[in-house]
């Protein structure tokens, strides 16, 4: 089992650069006013949503409920570390819809706004999964 937990290990991380990155991406294109520019990122968008962190995230899913099964484990910590996954996967359907509005030129928030989001809702949750998974308070 350990090479399961390497792999969800693998998979978190991959999801997770596409979730600090891809707000940075929205900063930039928000601030774009070329229209080659502007298609750049949509593709770029485009290619880490759908190539990188969704993939990711379906596979950490996916390793993450096996080891669930496979160690038997529990605990209130696990609910809780659950909890906020359910929070990722919410972020991560926002930040889709965020990028189809680029894709279809309604953008309403600016660069600064991106930038907020950017760090924001994915670092706590990050942290409070980390905590809960190696510390098992509860």
């Amino acid at each position: 089992m350990l090479w399961i937990k390497s792999l969800h290990i693998i998979f978190m991380v991959t999801w997770f650069a596409g979730l600090f990155y891809l707000p940075r991406l929205f900063v930039y294109h928000a601030m774009a006013d070329d229209s080659t520019g502007i298609e750049r990122f949509k593709l770029m968008e485009r290619k880490l949503y759908f190539g990188i962190m969704t993939p990711g995230a379906v596979l950490t899913v996916v390793s993450g409920l096996w080891l669930w099964q496979g160690y038997g484990i529990g605990g209130g910590w696990l609910y809780a570390k659950l909890a906020l996954v359910v929070i990722l996967l919410a972020h991560h359907v926002w930040l889709g819809k965020l990028m189809a509005d680029f894709k279809h030129d309604r953008n309403r928030h600016s660069h600064v706004f991106y930038r907020w989001i950017n760090e924001i809702p994915a670092l706590p949750v990050l942290i409070g999964i980390v905590f809960l998974v190696v510390l098992k308070p509860f």
